[in-house]
């Protein structure tokens, strides 16, 4: 890989990629809309190495032209309405960015000759609430919500680029990210959240009784995963977690002790349609890609407190 282009790379796991292509002495093509990312998250790897930005909408139709005119060996795209709420609420709206957007993309790999097409994609919420836990890719995949659908259908677009034109691709479903550069306003992560709250002096909610799980997978991790599919290939998708459940309750325990606070949390009725448990099997992505969570949560959730206290 000479050149990638990343979508969403201003974005919190777009931008910890945009590092790792840096420091593979790559340039990068980065085509962000700015609606949630910032330009700030790529001072470092801007200063560092050849970042070329491009404010733009992925579904734009300018799209397939700058891409091809880039000729990137890989395209990682990233990019994506990421809100399961305005799912739910403008599905219309989900779709023209995460079916639509994603479709252009894979026109615009066509028309560049790519190599490798490296979609990030969700697995807790293309399988939907399951007991098969930690839940493997063999499992049947029933999203909840439109984001969740918009995440899963494009599955068929891929196997279908990759028939017709040859474009090898990697699909990696991610379990809950954390990490530096999380925003935790908006539709942000827990853990950034939780985080934010208490260094702010503020008392944190928990939607529901705390006992509902999540897979927590941190970011640097995550891009490493990322990178790994680049080099590999395969066309299949893969699940990238850590296998280790922890209820929210847990987790927040864990944040309480990496701040040094002694705050009980407000619990507040559960969110309509959250999923119970969500776990992932990681299995195949250790045997294809090597890969494997190096971070431990505590390790992670001390290094997000410190960023976060910088900041």
């Amino acid at each position: 890989m000479a050149r990638a282009v990343v979508t969403g790379g201003a974005g919190f796991i777009g931008s910890n990629l945009v590092d790792r292509l840096i420091d593979d002495g790559l340039d990068v093509l980065v085509l962000d809309d700015l609606s949630s990312g910032s330009l700030g998250n790529l001072k470092d790897s801007r200063a560092r190495g050849n970042v070329t930005i491009h404010q733009i909408d992925i579904a734009a139709n300018e799209v397939v032209g700058l891409v091809r005119d880039y000729r990137p060996e890989t395209i990682f795209h990233l990019a994506a309405q990421i809100d399961v709420r305005r799912s739910v609420t403008d599905p219309i709206f989900d779709a023209r960015i995460n079916v639509l957007g994603t479709v252009n993309m894979l026109e615009a790999a066509r028309h560049s000759d790519a190599e490798r097409f490296v979609f990030a994609s969700s697995g807790g919420a293309t399988f939907g609430d399951t007991f098969n836990i930690p839940t493997p890719e063999t499992q049947a995949r029933r999203p909840a919500s439109p984001y969740g659908v918009s995440k899963f259908v494009v599955e068929e677009y891929f196997r279908y680029y990759a028939d017709t034109y040859e474009l090898d691709y990697v699909s990696l479903g991610f379990a809950n990210v954390f990490g530096p550069r999380q925003d935790p306003f908006g539709e942000a992560g827990v853990v950034s959240i939780f985080i934010n709250d208490l260094l702010a002096g503020r008392t944190p909610t928990i939607y529901g009784d705390g006992n509902q799980t999540r897979d927590f997978v941190y970011v640097e991790d995550v891009a490493d995963a990322l990178i790994r599919a680049a080099r590999i290939g395969g066309s299949r998708y893969l699940n990238i977690g850590t296998g280790d459940e922890t209820s929210i309750l847990k987790l927040y325990e864990l944040i309480v002790e990496a701040t040094g606070t002694d705050v009980a949390p407000v619990m507040a009725a559960p969110r309509k349609g959250e999923q119970l448990r969500s776990c992932l099997d990681a299995s195949a992505a250790r045997a294809h890609l090597g890969w494997e969570p190096w971070t431990s949560l505590g390790e992670g959730l001390e290094n997000t407190v410190n960023w976060m206290q910088k900041k």
